[in-house]
């Protein structure tokens, strides 16, 4: 006689069809809850796909509200003055999303807006539900692959899921549009054979097959600064990292905290693990760096292609001109030159600010007493913004005094090109032409960023020797040997035999003969990476040979205002990037 048996809900998992879920997303006046706060809530409750109920109000966040936040959201200070505040908006919100044994939060980059929310709980003495919670971005990393979509921000998955809703920077309409993308990617996961809130869960935090049989490469690692490179079975380098502590950053790779695909990817195809130990871990990442340009490992991204970075560089003609080149082989240290740039859109940016303030020409073709024959002066003759040397109307010698602004302000002093491309971004504000204003401040941030870059270069490389020291502990300091911004020597030391170890790193320093171009002994990241271990507050200069110094009406002294900007502009995409940011302060650029 056969039993059928009926097993418990508690035995199976709650089905996705049965549970209610609340998509939940916020608008705020930054980017972080410690000293940002809420401006609007937008809600959805859904269930077995149906929407169920809507939830939006504005919140009285009690501080001004940023002018960036206010173009991004819409949302003004007049559009909040009579909204309630936070602690009326907050109940509000949790009578509408109902018991945490009933009810799952679903929120993209749920990080921000739960942290948001928590923090208004705390803030208010109200204790937060103890609310299982739901990442859709974490999950599309998963099941959306980078050649169908580029990336998991919320817009760029509405799109490719093809939600009803746009997501405009209003709460309710993000929400609306994380309900299509949430829906999208349960489609997905039924082949998967996810069916209950466990499934769901779990889903995103599995360890792979290849993970599991491979963590043995892990096994005996020292806990070190160094440098690790993944191989295959043919002994080609998949992907080459550096850390801190060899141990542990090898072992996360094989356990569920790492969820990136392209890395889940290489696991499965990794057959070996090589290493090498270093002093610090300035040399550990110093040697990534180089490894990665000489070895091209297919799963590393960046540092690949260091010779292509952009330029901006004047050329060697009569009348030079200024044009964007790829690689450094041809910028000569006389000549005026800056960067490297973010791409040539970019490098273009910054060569519009100076053709903004001087008369230096845009043409393209080389200006000869043949060519002038037959030449014609262009619009920009008539509009007073050139000379017209390719007719001859502008001597060679008066054509120079644009040369060497331009070279000036390139290389030495910024403040008359930024005073006045400043004056006439406000004058076009003031005339509420916020568009060309807004082109105008994109063409100097491009200026600054691409000038002050070239600045920081070249005032290392052009230091024949730098000996410096950090203090690592009581009594311990790390020491470092730089020629010609390359790195070529770093030891470890205490207060007592400091003398002997400066004295081995000379004797043992890789020495640096060639110093002819403007990088001469390194790449420009390489520079870069120096210059930002050196910018520590805590370095001290043991020895220097030669002179190192920064002009002092650079584009430097412009570049910390403009950083403080930027990171407040960062904010117009804190809700979308807000999960990478850990693997954006990574990286090496300083760009």
């Amino acid at each position: 006689m056969k039993h059928s048996w009926q097993p418990a809900l508690s035995e199976v998992g709650r089905a996705l069809i049965d549970t209610t879920f609340v998509v939940v997303d916020l608008e705020t006046t930054g980017g972080s809850h410690k000293d940002s706060a809420i401006t609007e809530i937008g809600a959805v409750k859904i269930k077995g796909g149906e929407i169920i109920g809507e939830f939006q109000t504005l919140v009285n966040p009690e501080v001004p509200i940023p002018a960036f936040i206010t173009v991004l959201t819409g949302i003004t200070e007049a559009m909040v003055v009579e909204a309630p505040t936070i602690g009326e908006a907050l109940f509000s919100f949790l009578e509408f999303s109902g018991s945490p044994s009933e009810t799952v939060l679903i929120a993209h980059n749920a990080p921000f807006d739960i942290g948001f929310l928590r923090a208004a709980a705390e803030k208010c003495g109200v204790t937060w539900p103890n609310f299982q919670v739901i990442d859709t971005a974490k999950i599309a990393r998963y099941v959306v692959t980078r050649d169908e979509a580029p990336n998991c921000k919320l817009a760029t998955l509405a799109q490719f899921f093809g939600a009803q809703t746009s997501p405009d920077h209003r709460a309710l309409s993000d929400a609306r549009a994380t309900v299509d993308v949430f829906h999208g990617i349960l489609d997905r996961l039924g082949s998967f054979g996810v069916t209950t809130l466990d499934d769901l869960k779990s889903f995103s935090n599995r360890i792979t097959e290849a993970q599991r049989n491979k963590r043995f490469l892990a096994e005996g690692l020292p806990s070190t600064p160094g440098v690790y490179i993944f191989k295959d079975a043919k002994s080609e380098p998949l992907y080459i990292g550096t850390t801190r502590n060899l141990r542990n950053r090898v072992r996360s790779y094989f356990t569920a905290a790492e969820t990136r695909k392209r890395i889940l990817d290489m696991i499965s195809l990794v057959h070996n693990l090589d290493y090498t130990e270093t002093p610090t871990i300035l040399e550990a990442e110093i040697r990534e760096l180089r490894l990665i340009a000489e070895k091209q490992p297919r799963f590393n991204r960046r540092s690949k292609f260091q010779e292509k970075a952009v330029w901006v560089k004047l050329t060697q003609e009569s009348f030079p001109r200024l044009v964007s080149v790829r690689g450094n082989r041809d910028l000569n240290d006389d000549d005026g030159w800056c960067g490297p740039f973010n791409g040539r859109d970019e490098a273009s940016r910054a060569i519009e600010a100076v053709y903004e303030v001087t008369q230096i020409r845009q043409c393209s073709p080389r200006i000869t007493l043949r060519s002038m024959k037959s030449a014609s002066p262009c619009a920009l003759f008539d509009m007073k913004r050139c000379g017209a040397p390719c007719v001859g109307k502008e001597s060679s010698d008066s054509y120079s005094t644009h040369v060497l602004t331009t070279r000036i302000a390139l290389q030495q002093d910024a403040n008359m090109l930024i005073e006045t491309i400043n004056h006439r971004m406000f004058h076009l504000a003031g005339k509420e032409r916020f568009e060309e204003a807004a082109e105008l401040r994109n063409r100097l941030s491009a200026f600054i960023r691409g000038t002050a870059r070239g600045q920081r270069i070249r005032s290392l490389t052009r230091v024949p020797e730098l000996i410096t020291a950090l203090p690592t502990s009581v009594g311990q300091w790390e020491f470092v040997l730089i020629r010609h911004g390359r790195l070529c020597g770093s030891a470890s030391g205490s207060t007592r035999n400091y003398k002997e170890v400066v004295e081995s790193l000379k004797l043992v320093g890789e020495v640096v003969t060639e110093v002819e171009g403007i990088l001469p002994a390194s790449t420009h990241e390489e520079v870069e990476v120096l210059l930002r271990y050196l910018n520590q507050d805590e370095i001290r200069i043991v020895e220097i040979s030669g002179e190192w110094s920064m002009p002092t009406f650079g584009s430097g002294h412009a570049r910390s205002k403009l950083e403080r900007v930027r990171e407040n502009s960062q904010n117009l995409i804190y809700k979308e990037d807000f999960t990478n940011s850990f693997d954006r302060s990574a990286q090496r650029s300083t760009s």
